[in-house]
């Protein structure tokens, strides 16, 4: 992926052209103000515009969350070296880190065998239910070529790498939480949805909610739903194959 050598939140923003790479970003990286850690296109100014900026800890924001998981991990990381366990999830963190960056997304958080991303902050795209649809089958599809290299070098078979992966768009909260430990990341109705979504998908599967079918039309034209029973909530949710 290439990178940006300009924030492109502080730009779209407020149009400030905070530099990321090059000799002239030394002075800002002295004061602090780095590419981020969730996405290398936007600056730690970004990460923090809610609290330092504008001055509130949280917002509510539209945005889509999408959840990946990497099947098989807990049992593999119980028959495999620490090594090959850590290269395998080396590998699929790089794989989703670059499709989320892609579509501007933030790659808000890893848990284990896991990641979390949120689309619509702090880049704002009127597109971004389709984005995290793209970025998930930029997932799939970098994920399946990587893993016959991975299968063949710890005599794994396909099936026990695959990845699963839920999305879901709406209304959340997304800002500091906690005080003891402060936590940058969104919170709500919308980042479970999408969380149990991921949890029912199979390996190799994307699993949308109707919302992010809904708005993203050109994408899904051709998915079918199925109703599922998540955990959590009282009736089936609809969710569509993408």
């Amino acid at each position: 992926m290439e990178q940006s050598r300009i924030c492109k939140g502080c730009w779209e923003q407020m149009h400030v052209p905070v530099p990321l790479r090059g000799v002239i970003s030394a002075p800002f990286r002295a004061f602090g103000v780095r590419p981020s850690r969730m996405n290398p296109n936007t600056c730690t100014i970004c990460e923090l515009m809610f609290t330092k900026v504008m001055r509130a800890r949280k917002i509510t924001i539209d945005a889509t969350i999408m959840f990946a998981d990497l099947r098989g991990y807990t049992s593999l990381s119980q028959s495999q070296s620490p090594d090959a366990v850590s290269g395998l999830l080396d590998a699929f963190y790089d794989e989703c880190a670059n499709a989320i960056w892609a579509y501007d997304g933030l790659l808000n958080k890893t848990i284990g065998d896991a990641v979390m991303a949120v689309f619509n902050f702090p880049l704002v795209r009127a597109e971004h239910p389709g984005n995290a649809v793209r970025a998930a089958r930029d997932i799939q599809k970098g994920w399946r070529e990587r893993r016959e290299v991975l299968v063949a070098a710890h005599g794994l078979t396909a099936s026990e790498l695959g990845i699963g992966i839920g999305i879901h768009s709406g209304e959340l909260s997304f800002g500091e939480f906690g005080h003891t430990h402060r936590d940058l990341t969104a919170i709500g109705t919308v980042v479970n949805t999408a969380s149990r979504a991921q949890s029912v998908a199979e390996a190799d599967q994307i699993l949308v909610t109707k919302a992010v079918f809904d708005r993203a039309q050109a994408d899904l034209k051709d998915s079918q739903s199925k109703a599922f029973q998540l955990k959590g909530f009282d009736t089936p949710i609809e969710l569509y194959a993408a």
